[in-house]
């Protein structure tokens, strides 16, 4: 695999591919929690925890520090209480996220926006950038509950970026 401009962390470590998460911390949310693994859905959707305390990751997806955006999905609420990520929305820019990596190692990003989006114009290739910078996409769902679909109408994106890095 060719080294790609920002990923020097994995090439100093001579690791070409960035260990899996598997644990994210919020300290502004009190939350520390492990994460399970997320695949896209034969719909094309990426798929979401089955339980709504539960938090997971696009395991097919970019590795924290490599090329590309990390995503991490988590309910808002259930019909018995809030999820995980109820407070997503409460979060500020310059609030930090924690990932633990699968090796021991952690990696540190901070959070630079959040934007609200609706479901039927989600920027899918934004959101899930494969390429480019290393970034950390955290989606839940947010806005209006529509009863007749039975979902959220929108999605909230949190953007973050390694350490004290700027979005481009």
């Amino acid at each position: 695999m060719p080294v790609h401009r920002g990923s020097a962390e994995a090439a100093a470590s001579g690791n070409q591919t960035p260990a899996r998460p598997v644990r994210i911390r919020i300290p502004a949310l009190g939350l520390d929690q492990p994460l399970i693994s997320l695949r896209v859905q034969q719909d094309g959707r990426l798929g979401v925890p089955d339980e709504p305390e539960r938090i997971g990751w696009w395991s097919d997806g970019p590795r924290p520090g490599g090329p590309g955006a990390t995503i991490v999905v988590g309910h808002v609420d259930s019909a018995t209480g809030p999820g995980a990520f109820h407070g997503l929305s409460t979060l500020d820019p310059g609030d930090k996220v924690t990932l633990v990596r699968d090796d021991g190692s952690t990696i540190a990003f901070t959070i630079r926006a959040l934007r609200q989006y609706e479901k039927d114009a989600f920027p899918d290739s934004q959101v899930y950038a494969t390429g480019g910078p290393s970034a950390l996409h955290l989606i839940t769902c947010s806005g209006a509950y529509d009863r007749s679909r039975g979902e959220y109408r929108d999605n909230l994106v949190v953007y973050a970026t390694p350490g004290g890095a700027k979005l481009p």
